[in-house]
């Protein structure tokens, strides 16, 4: 149930009347507080709780040559509050509470610019406007982010070396003050900035629909700007897997479509600044999901969140078979087998059951009709993998003839761009599925930026440097494990395919493309289960991994995807980070530490009352030893009564409260 009041604002800071050019606008707890300078140039900065977050910075975007911003008239304003309980499925939460207040600005000739102030969530700004027209064009747009002091910096910078538009949105985080930023590379967002004391503060957007995600670039002094790629002059597809790559960029970043209409705005993305008090609020910030266009799936009762035996991370590299294993039908009734004995919903038929260039010719090897005979009568579904760009081609046709045949999603990977035309390729994909009942899982991707509440088949996004890494990466996945959670996570799911059976310790880990491992212990394997949001979720390893380690197994596949809350009990950014969540009545927490070893104490009272069963998977004795020691036990635990449990180095724990 959501409340909604308009009235006329009153609060000016200059002079009363028609000729006010400064608005402030405050939470409805009052703790923050936007004020807006609409004169020349329209303005805005922020604090919490006097302290200021954001500097005064520039707004404006530039359309046909008119800079809407600049030299600006408020012919009216107006503020709402809305206070309510919104539900969100498939999420975190089972629903969210939603408590703002907002301030419109009408600068006249059909343009106008809203403000929000979220109770614990953040503040952000979107532009919008009744009278643009099909073929209009934006050839710029001013986002600014300006910083009074040189605050410590967590940036993710773009990988992409001729062309920094080009990234697969996987970067760790490089952790140094705001005057090192980069001048030569931008950096992708979430992006956080730690503020006096404990107050944090990230900067991401949202609702990014047929316009380009926001990059963030080196402003004058302890500036930080928006950046944004320009809409492709001239590309190119490679004849390996038909990923599309830009050669040359025109001078618009973004071409009105059909959208636009003076009945409904056209609204352009949010600029959002997440605001927390101490930095385990960060992984529970629902500002990006708060702020997104509402569900545009009626029903979402046929959208099955779980779990997925997958293939590709693994090499199809099954053993103690009478045949040869590989992408072949044989291999992938083994795959559904072992699903349907564990209670897992899906099998991936990752790259190579179908021709690279055309998703309608599969490969010889591969009999999809059998496999999806197979599945159901296993009562296992399938989702078959494509290049984003060869199965846009064929969109329509590869939707209703897989459909029919069975299938239940696709996983759609390589996008690597956030352009227009690729942020309105992935919304005509999602609502192309969601009309055939189909899942999306977008992988090589950019963070979800809200698209999970608009389209909630869009299920799981990657756009998270993942354990795929640990094919070919030497570099330290254990202390971007606890870093990532309070930085890209806050933007809303990941598909970072955890479940590695093969563990090893730091001075021991090699990259190995066939038999994979993970970093640090078994222990942490589960627990990541419980950390990382991800209402689909990969089991990476090979079922004969799994059956050999069915204990694990069992206690993996008896995890939920999907929760009715979340709190983060514990954590420090890059040390570690201690989550609960619950579904129905059963608590599951879950620990993860860097490669310190760490003990943790924690207080029950807050999540239940009286005296519980309890089972806890933590890190065996020998787990500094040897990684994949671990012990499952039970015990009693009671409210009021602290609880200690030890991580070994890159270790962790899952706690099960019955």
């Amino acid at each position: 149930m959501k409340r909604i009041l308009t009235f006329l604002l009153l609060v000016a800071l200059t002079a009363a009347g028609a000729d006010a050019k400064v608005y402030k606008l405050t939470s409805p707890d009052r703790k923050t507080e936007v004020t807006v300078d609409a004169g020349r140039q329209i303005v805005w900065s922020v604090t919490h709780e006097g302290k200021e977050v954001l500097a005064p910075s520039a707004v404006s975007m530039t359309v046909d040559g008119k800079i809407i911003g600049l030299d600006a008239k408020v012919k009216s304003a107006k503020t709402e509050k809305v206070k309510g309980s919104v539900p969100s499925p498939l999420w975190r939460q089972a629903s969210l509470n939603e408590c703002y207040n907002q301030l419109t600005l009408d600068l006249g000739d059909g343009w106008g610019l809203t403000f929000r102030a979220y109770d614990g969530e953040g503040v952000g700004y979107r532009f919008w406007s009744t009278s643009v027209k099909k073929g209009a064009c934006v050839t710029a747009e001013c986002a600014e982010f300006n910083f009074s002091r040189d605050y410590t910096t967590y940036v993710p910078y773009s990988t992409g070396t001729k062309n920094p538009y080009a990234t697969s949105f996987e970067s760790r985080y490089t952790v140094a003050p705001l005057s090192a930023f980069r001048p030569d590379q931008p950096a992708f967002t979430p992006l956080l900035v730690c503020l006096e004391g404990d107050l944090r503060v990230e900067i991401t957007d949202s609702d990014i629909e047929s316009y380009p995600g926001m990059f963030l670039r080196k402003g004058p002094g302890l500036s930080l700007k928006g950046d944004f790629a320009p809409v492709p002059e001239k590309t190119h597809a490679t004849a390996t897997r038909g990923q599309v790559y830009v050669d040359t960029y025109s001078d618009k970043l973004a071409v009105i479509g059909e959208n636009a209409s003076k009945k409904a705005p056209r609204y352009f993305p949010w600029r959002l600044l997440a605001i927390a008090e101490k930095e385990t609020q960060l992984p529970v910030n629902n500002l990006v999901w708060l702020t997104a266009s509402p569900s545009r799936v009626k029903d979402i009762s046929w959208i099955r969140p779980g779990k997925v035996a997958w293939d590709w991370w693994n090499d199809w590299n099954i053993t103690g078979v009478d045949f040869e294993s590989g992408i072949n039908t044989q291999t992938y009734k083994y795959y559904i087998d072992f699903a349907s004995a564990n209670g897992i919903e899906y099998v991936v038929l990752d790259e190579g059951w179908s021709d690279p260039l055309d998703i309608m010719k599969i490969q010889k090897e591969i009999d999809l009709k059998e496999l999806c005979s197979y599945a159901a009568a296993k009562h296992v579904d399938l989702i078959l993998w494509a290049v984003c760009y060869v199965l846009d081609k064929d969109l329509e046709k590869a939707c209703k003839t897989y459909g029919k045949m069975g299938v239940k999603g696709f996983k759609v990977d390589f996008m690597n761009r956030d352009d227009q035309p690729v942020t309105e390729m992935l919304y005509r994909i999602a609502e192309t599925c969601a009309r055939h009942e189909l899942l999306v899982d977008y992988h090589g991707m950019y963070k979800p930026a809200g698209m999970n509440r608009t389209w909630p088949n869009v299920i799981n996004f990657e756009g998270v440097w993942g354990l795929e890494q640990m094919k070919w990466s030497k570099d330290d996945m254990v202390e971007y494990d606890v870093t990532f959670p309070f930085i890209r996570q806050l933007s809303g799911p990941v598909d970072y395919t955890q479940g590695a059976m093969r563990n090893q310790l730091r001075d021991e880990y090699v990259p190995n493309n066939s038999n994979p491992t993970s970093q640090g212990t078994r222990a942490r394997q589960v627990a990541e289960y419980i950390i990382f949001d991800s209402p689909l979720v990969m089991l990476c390893d090979n079922p004969s991994a799994y059956m050999k380690e069915q204990q694990t197994t069992d206690f993996i596949t008896a995890i939920p995807t999907v929760w009715d809350e979340t709190r983060i009990l514990q954590g420090e950014i890059g040390k570690y980070i201690v989550t609960a969540r619950r579904s129905g009545s059963t608590w599951y927490i879950g620990g993860l530490t860097n490669w310190d070893a760490r003990e943790v104490m924690l207080d029950l009272g807050k999540l239940l009352k009286g005296q519980h069963n309890a089972v806890l998977f933590g890190d065996g004795v020998n787990a500094a030893r040897n990684a994949t020691d671990y012990k499952l036990s039970r015990l009693e635990v009671k409210a009021g009564k602290p609880l200690k449990l030890h991580m070994a180095a890159g270790g962790g724990f899952v706690l099960v409260i019955e």
